[in-house]
């Protein structure tokens, strides 16, 4: 079991509130991504969860159990860190094996935990090297296997693959989602990096100065924005936000577009613009372009479409996609 409740739990640095009160509930078997900019709290918030942070006020509970005075130790949770700390003299097999052997566990069940966590994570073949013999990606599913096999209740990941090269970094993403999808193991992954939480989450908690924005499915926070931050938090590139009397003709202080929700046409359309940058990258192409009482407007078009710098094109956006917001920044119904 792994269920993670947090009631009204906030956290003081003296006199400066990094964490005001909030609620959150984390299902068991959950993927749950905490996401935001650098400061926003999140991995405060995770070392509240793990007990390495004493918690102000409020309560967390795991499985029903109240553990907010509950030393890490006893929390029945693994976390990973963004550096690996690996032991650089002792063999994978030590290194993963290093947490039973302080728990005192025999020799037998330690090999048959090691064993298995060396399986799924596809580094029985690495067992006997040491952590200067392995890449980047397989020293971090080293320090995964070492919390693999404590068999946790729940996975707190804090930026694991920031130190990865960003080809390395999708691999270790799709290898981290099909690890959540063997274990079916409660995990809460902190990130900067709104790409990971839209791809690996079941549940995405939008942070911002300690608060939290929105929590639901990356669909639900992609679709239904609840406020401008969100709005321009998640999506790449992300979503136009307009102001400004083209904003009031829809009754609204914000309209936002996404980039893949306007339409583009070299002969007609709502608005016109002069191609600023045009960003070619395959299947797709991102032009930024100057619109006049608009600004600058990011689209995406298809890999095919050609534009140079100066060109002009039309643009039209798509009616039922034109998300609108009210003067405190809240989505309108």
């Amino acid at each position: 079991m792994g269920m993670i409740s947090l009631k009204k739990v906030s956290k003081r640095f003296g006199d400066v509130t990094v964490i005001p009160s909030l609620d959150l509930q984390i299902e068991d078997g959950e993927f749950v991504v905490f996401v935001g900019p650098s400061g926003c709290g999140k991995s405060t918030l995770l070392r509240l969860i793990a007990g390495l942070e004493d918690v102000s006020e409020g309560v967390i509970e795991i499985d029903g159990r109240n553990a907010t005075a509950t030393p890490p130790a006893k929390r029945g949770l693994a976390m990973v860190f963004q550096s690996y700390a690996l032991y650089p003299h002792m063999s994978v097999r030590k290194n993963i094996a290093f947490p039973l052997k302080m728990a005192g566990m025999s020799a037998a069940e330690q090999e048959k935990r090691v064993a298995y966590a060396a399986k799924v994570l596809n580094l029985t073949d690495y067992l006997e090297r040491r952590p200067g013999q392995l890449s980047g990606g397989q020293r971090q599913r080293v320090a995964i296997g070492r919390a693999i096999v404590r068999e946790p209740a729940a996975f707190l990941l804090d930026e694991p693959l920031s130190n990865l090269d960003a080809a390395l970094r999708v691999n270790m993403r799709l290898e981290i989602t099909e690890l959540h999808q063997t274990l079916k193991t409660t995990m809460i992954y902190v990130t900067h990096d709104q790409v990971e939480a839209m791809t690996m989450a079941d549940k995405i908690v939008v942070l911002h100065a300690g608060r939290i924005e929105q929590v639901g499915s990356p669909l639900d926070l992609y679709r239904s924005p609840a406020n401008l931050f969100v709005a321009g938090f998640i999506g790449s590139p992300k979503m136009n936000l307009i102001t400004g009397a083209e904003a009031a003709k829809h009754n609204a202080k914000t309209i936002g577009v996404r980039p893949e929700h306007i339409e583009l046409s070299r002969e007609s359309g709502t608005w016109s613009g002069k191609v600023v940058v045009s960003e070619h990258l395959g299947s797709d192409t991102f032009l930024h372009l100057a619109v006049d009482g608009l600004g600058t407007i990011t689209v995406r078009a298809g890999g095919e479409f050609g534009a140079r710098h100066g060109d002009k094109v039309f643009l039209t956006s798509q009616a039922d996609k034109i998300h609108r917001f009210g003067e405190d920044g809240r989505a309108l119904a």
